[in-house]
């Protein structure tokens, strides 16, 4: 694919698909890996992934394409990959506020949204990893892969292509904003459930009501309904 460029190892796919902006007009152009060692995730976190095993995906695509804010733009993203992974699968398939993807309770894709300018150009930075066939997650319990949720196998190749076809051809045509809204609260996970939240070292129990569109989560607790941006609260698996 002309637009898709295939990297033997890299660092950050966030960083290298930059290099593939070769032209002032470029757009909707994607670089990816299948092993990849410093990848990036929310607020300076750490990607980690098993070489060969795992998606490391960035697509670069024009601000000016984008008719949505930035948190709503977000949420589409969390959206989309949610929809192309339930597409492969019978199982259960959410999202996890702001934008990991949990497939039955584990966590299984990170996405990073990132704002750069290029060439004269802003582009948003869509960096996305999905762990595919990794089958041990020794020092991270809440992590797990598509095949130790589903049981399924996947080419890589082909998975990474039809993905790349299912993203861009779905970020052309962009939603509403109340319609994003509504379709990533509909997803959300753990969304009207009795939770365990830490907050500054507290945990309490409380419900997840809704995410609005300025990135906030609001959650019911005994004395009232909170909203928090991500990091301020940690929903305890």
């Amino acid at each position: 694919m002309e637009d898709l460029f295939y990297l033997d190892h890299c660092s950050s796919t966030n960083d290298e698909v930059v290099s593939f902006l070769l032209y002032p007009n470029s757009n909707f152009i994607a670089a990816h890996t299948f092993n990849q060692t410093k990848g990036r995730g929310q607020y300076g976190n750490l990607w980690k992934s098993v070489p060969d095993k795992n998606l490391a995906y960035s697509l670069a695509i024009k601000c000016e394409s984008v008719k949505v804010s930035h948190f709503l733009f977000n949420y589409y993203t969390a959206v989309l990959v949610k929809k192309f992974i339930a597409n492969l699968t019978d199982k259960s398939v959410k999202i996890k506020w702001p934008n990991d993807i949990i497939v039955q309770n584990k966590k299984v894709c990170g996405i990073l949204l990132e704002k750069k300018k290029i060439k004269g150009n802003q582009y948003f930075i869509i960096g996305i990893g999905i762990n595919i066939l990794q089958e041990e997650f020794d020092d991270i319990s809440n992590a797990g892969s598509l095949y130790t949720q589903t049981k399924g196998c996947f080419d890589l190749k082909e998975f990474t292509e039809d993905f790349h076809i299912f993203m861009t051809q779905n970020l052309k045509l962009i939603p509403s904003e109340s319609e994003i809204l509504n379709l990533f609260n509909k997803n959300l996970y753990k969304k009207d459930e009795i939770s365990v939240f830490e907050k500054e070292e507290v945990r309490q129990n409380g419900i997840i009501r809704f995410a609005d569109e300025n990135g906030e989560i609001h959650i019911e607790f005994e004395n009232g309904v909170q909203s928090f941006y991500h990091k301020e609260i940690k929903l305890l698996y």
